[in-house]
């Protein structure tokens, strides 16, 4: 049996299958409901039903009062639908709608995905999760009191692990533990989520992401992100890199073109190293394509030089500012 669920004030609609819980249908149709613990003991994720039934499978969770029964107010995270309904939520949609803060998370894998590039799944404890928007980074705290930030490489309603593309840095204090001497089941402490580099979803201009190397962690979360919402508005992405080994993991990429959800562009720098791909400059590429950048949303993710190359000239292209999101980090080199 599968029953409707309308939210307000946003209008969203969604369904829900006998024995899903609420908030789990939420997320798995691309909404951005608040929730924390998962488990029914913090009470985030509570909203107010408005008209319909709920019930809970286990029994009323902790963070549920009678007065707060009495009056619709029920935690999402456990209560499953028992018919059609109407419910009060306020979604999650611009960073200040997220809670910050320091969790421990085990590194359940590690998955080498060129020489250059770790693939890091964090998992925090059972107790705990950690809303985000896609596109958004995290900070890993090391011992010393120096952190380092990474972006979110999956998307929010795929969120059983945190995954982060972590590149080689030369002499990079972190990158060097994170490549020659972390282990799966090693316990780090992070905080977050950070960031202003998210998903306008108002906006309905088409939409150009341009990643350069492990920029395109925070654009694969954004993309699946749009996937999972159906997002109808054309997007195109242009992921560059030196050579054809930095673009690590195209075959994502590739799977999204050849289903007709966007277009790709695989940008090698190096002529020689090109292989078939297309050789040239990442930001040249897309003026080429693209010499009236007017109508677009473009969201750029790489080096602070990429980032401040593609503001200037995106914006002789016709780009607005407001039209320009990016996230730049820094390659950070230690003793």
């Amino acid at each position: 049996m599968t029953n409707n669920v309308t939210v307000q004030p946003s209008g969203h609609q969604f369904k829900v299958e006998q024995g899903e819980r609420i908030l789990d249908a939420a997320l798995k149709a691309g909404l951005a409901f608040p929730y924390g613990c998962r488990n029914g003991g913090c009470g985030v994720c509570k909203g107010k039903v408005v008209s319909g039934e709920v019930y809970y499978p286990n029994g009323a969770p902790s963070c549920v009062g009678l007065v707060e029964h009495a009056i619709g107010q029920e935690a999402l995270c456990q209560a499953e639908a028992a018919s059609d309904l109407l419910i009060e939520v306020h979604e999650v949609g611009q960073p200040r709608d997220v809670l910050i803060r320091e969790y421990p998370a085990r590194v359940i894998k590690l998955e080498l995905l060129s020489e250059q590039v770790m693939r890091v799944l964090l998992k925090l404890p059972d107790i705990d999760r950690m809303q985000f928007l896609a596109g958004q980074y995290i900070d890993i705290l090391l011992d010393d009191g120096r952190r380092r930030s990474f972006s979110i490489a999956n998307a929010p309603h795929d969120d059983e692990y945190i995954e982060l593309h972590i590149g080689r840095v030369e002499n990079g204090f972190f990158t060097t533990h994170v490549f020659d001497a972390m282990q799966e089941n090693d316990v780090v402490k992070i905080d977050g989520p950070w960031g202003e580099f998210f998903l306008r979803e108002e906006s309905s201009r088409p939409l150009l992401f341009v990643a350069g190397g492990t920029g395109f962690a925070p654009i694969k979360g954004i993309i699946e992100h749009a996937l999972q919402e159906q997002i109808e508005r054309p997007m195109r992405l242009y992921w560059g890199s030196d050579n054809a080994e930095g673009l690590y993991l195209q075959d994502i990429a590739q799977a999204w073109r050849e289903a007709g959800k966007l277009m790709f562009d695989a940008v090698v720098s190096n002529a020689d190293k090109a292989h078939g791909y297309r050789a040239g400059l990442l930001l040249q590429a897309v003026v080429e394509d693209q010499p009236d950048l007017s109508g677009f949303d473009v969201y750029v993710s790489g080096s602070p030089a990429m980032v401040e190359a593609a503001k200037q000239l995106f914006e002789q292209h016709g780009l607005p500012k407001q039209s320009l999101f990016f996230d730049s980090f820094e390659f950070t080199a230690d003793p």
